[in-house]
């Protein structure tokens, strides 16, 4: 049962806009990030194990995938201010702050992986050339010093990389000028004892990815919604031309094994060898802190937008007059430390594939659902057809299965556990998503699809409880939450004074009632009409209440038992059995309650009309967890023992072939009325169902006599069934 709830939530994550511009703030992170440790340290490994043809796939479906969700990327930002936390940002308020935080939350160990990929090449790079040092040590010594530089200030972390990107210009020229290190012919499917191509791809794969740095810094940037498509885009293009280009000159210059074999194999090639390391370190360097700028600022924006637990609010935190996330950096210098002394680069590769495969997904999914909607409140100025969106997220899904299907499920299992428990905290936020298009465009498939006539295969109870003040008359909520158990409606409605309510002040309570209802675990609908009287208000509801096709089926009132208020009480059964409704009435023995719910006893007329509709709901309510172990007596009357065994034989076969849980009991009248046979037989039962008779001219003398014998007896509940339903056939079809 749900009990609490979070606090509200931040509506935003404030923009503390450091000025950064589209080259400096997306472009140069994102292409140092894709220009990095996989294009020199495992690009050669990629081509001796898949060859040209291979490489240039595996290069091409990368890219497209990648393309398609920075074409996104782009329709979402040119759509709203896309503030700290990057990708995360994107999707909370696309999809919700559950979807955004199931995302969110493994985005930000992606992130911080990537540093200790990044680090470790790094380091490799080194050991390969000093061969005397040891790597760890060197990866951890990198990762702090990369850590001091993101702490000291994102702009000085931004132009640091601007000298990087001159190494690694001056690197690709060295290496294009270069020469081949030994006579051989171009291979295009690579070494036949290889690793598989979907391996390799799940290894390369993240060396497109470098487009989530220049998102992850759109809180710095000046102009977000200008500056991630333009900065976006051509990164995504221009490594597209240089990646598409390397794998020639790889392929030209040397052997598949050679490739494989040789991991600094560009700095043989190279016309001035010490320039591709230049280049490697530089990459490495640069990616890493682009990570390492990018994490912390996704945690920044989990904990302010309390997504994250209570404890780790203090992530949410900024410094200085440009809000960095300090904090969040230095713990995730504490989760990059633990990433570099697993120290394999092809250990870490396939699992940030999973992650950023999983954020990529995600991130179509959020366009493609906007774009598909046609919400009036997404525009974009850069504009994409939803169905490249869906495109992208189908092709990521795919990828993803191709790669490693028992990591995709597993993935998926993370997600879907964070995403519930984010879920049952109830985070409330202050922004709207597309979930509430999403059901708005269902609802109106749905609503003009439904028949208007019900049909007894799909009959559903739809509940409208005429409860007054829900916290003086919650046993009516009770049962019919236990009725429908969510597969059904249920609508709790209260009739208030004329006058006593503004129409604002009338709205406002419908919040509060709807607010206490869904705390106390149920989920209901709230009306509240105003009326001279209740049965008044009863008849508006009754004409008016309902969209279409889609109205309640089944009134659920308490008991009346004041002799003024009687007729007019009864009146109102008439009318809504008139209308075509089921009528249930609960009258509560207020000193029990629904008792230990382990009995419940049907008084049994014939399987018309309330017979019927009297068993359905009973077994409704047996499956109800507070009510799966009672036991349902089916009790039926008769004159005499003669009479006693042909009537439990017939019942009892009807029981079985409708496969009901009932117990069948016959009980000989002996001339005896029937309120002393019911109060002997049912004094001990929790709930007590019983058939209100057709309104007629004696209706209200029929309903009088009904409340007396029952008068001190368990909970009663009477029901009388909407004239000319088939409750067999419901029956018959719902079980």
């Amino acid at each position: 049962m749900k009990t609490s709830s979070e606090p509200t939530a931040n509506p935003t994550v404030p923009a503390s806009s450091s000025g950064l511009g589209t080259f400096g703030g997306v472009f140069t992170p994102s292409i140092l990030t894709v220009l990095g440790v996989i294009m020199y340290l495992r690009l050669g490994w990629v081509v001796g194990n898949v060859g040209l043809l291979g490489t240039l796939i595996i290069v091409t479906l990368s890219t497209a995938i990648t393309l398609l969700t920075a074409l996104s990327i782009c329709a979402i930002a040119t759509d709203r201010v896309v503030r700290v936390g990057g990708a995360y940002y994107m999707i909370s308020r696309s999809l919700g702050i559950e979807t955004g935080g199931a995302v969110g939350i493994p985005l930000y160990f992606a992130q911080a992986l990537s540093v200790a990929l990044y680090t470790i090449g790094f380091a490799e790079s080194v050991v390969s050339s000093f061969g005397n040092l040891n790597q760890l040590y060197v990866a951890l010594i990198t990762t702090v010093a990369v850590a001091v530089l993101a702490l000291t200030s994102a702009k000085l972390a931004i132009k640091a990389q601007y000298f990087i990107m001159v190494a690694i210009a001056l690197s690709l020229v060295s290496l294009i000028f270069g020469k081949p290190i030994e006579p051989t012919e171009i291979e295009m499917w690579g070494s036949s004892s290889g690793a598989s191509f979907w391996a390799v791809f799940a290894v390369f794969f993240p060396a497109v990815t470098g487009i989530m740095a220049g998102v992850n810094m759109s809180g710095d940037l000046k102009d977000p919604i200008r500056s991630i498509p333009t900065g976006t885009l051509a990164a995504v293009g221009t490594g597209y031309v240089i990646y598409m280009l390397l794998p020639i000159l790889l392929a030209s210059r040397a052997s598949a094994t050679t490739l494989i074999d040789n991991p600094l194999i560009m700095q043989r090639m190279a016309v001035w060898g010490p320039s591709i390391l230049l280049g490697v370190w530089g990459a490495t360097l640069s990616s890493a802190i682009g990570s390492l700028l990018g994490a912390p600022r996704i945690a920044q924006a989990l904990a302010r937008d309390r997504v994250l637990p209570g404890w780790l609010s203090w992530l949410g935190r900024g410094s200085g007059q440009d809000d960095e996330p300090r904090l969040g950096t230095i713990l995730t210098l504490g989760v990059v430390i633990a990433a570099v002394f697993i120290g394999k680069l092809e250990l870490i590769a396939p699992v940030l594939s999973m992650f950023f495969l999983t954020t990529y997904l995600v991130l179509n999914m959020a366009a493609g659902i906007e774009g598909f909607l046609q919400s009036p409140s997404f525009r974009p100025a850069f504009r994409v057809h939803w169905s490249l969106s869906l495109l992208g997220a189908v092709g990521c899904l795919a990828v993803m299965f191709l790669i490693n299907p028992v990591a995709t499920v597993l993935a998926a299992i993370v997600v879907a556990i964070i995403f519930f428990w984010l879920q049952r905290r109830q985070l409330q936020t202050t922004w709207g998503d597309t979930r509430r298009g999403m059901w708005m465009t269902l609802m109106r498939t749905g609503i003009l699809q439904v028949e208007r006539e019900e049909d007894p295969k799909n009959w559903r109870p739809n509940i409208l409880i005429l409860s007054g003040a829900p916290t003086k008359r919650w046993n009516l909520i009770e049962l019919a939450d236990s009725l429908t158990q969510n597969r059904g409606l249920i609508t709790v409605s209260s009739v208030l004074p004329v006058g006593s309510r503004s129409v604002q002040q009338q709205f406002k309570m419908e919040g509060t009632i709807r607010e206490y209802i869904d705390k106390q675990g149920v989920q209901a609908l709230v009306r509240l009409v105003t009326a001279p009287n209740l049965f008044e208000g009863a008849s508006k509801l009754l004409e008016t209440y309902g969209i279409g096709p889609l109205i309640p089926n089944t009134f659920l009132l308490g008991a009346s038992s004041n002799p003024e208020h009687l007729e007019s009480y009864c009146k109102l059964i008439t009318k809504i059995h008139i209308s075509q409704r089921n009528v249930i009435v609960l009258q509560e023995n207020t000193h029990h309650g629904f008792g230990f719910r382990q009995q419940v006893d049907v008084w049994w007329g014939g399987l018309n009309n309330n017979g019927g509709l009297m068993l359905l709901l009973a077994h409704l309510l047996s499956s109800d967890v507070d009510w799966d172990k009672s036991q349902i007596n089916l009790k039926l009357v008769v004159d005499d023992e003669e009479a006693a065994q042909p009537a439990y034989e017939n019942v009892n076969n009807l029981v079985e072939e409708l496969r009901l849980e009932v117990e069948v009991k016959v009980i000989v009248g002996n001339n005896r009325p029937f309120p002393k046979i019911l109060r002997e037989t049912s004094r001990q039962s929790d709930l007590i169902f019983l058939g209100l008779p057709e309104p007629g001219e004696n209706f209200v003398q029929d309903y009088q006599r009904l409340v007396s014998w029952t008068k001190g007896l368990p909970t009663t509940v009477f029901v009388l069934a909407a004239a000319d339903y088939d409750y067999e056939e419901v029956l018959s079809e719902d079980l």
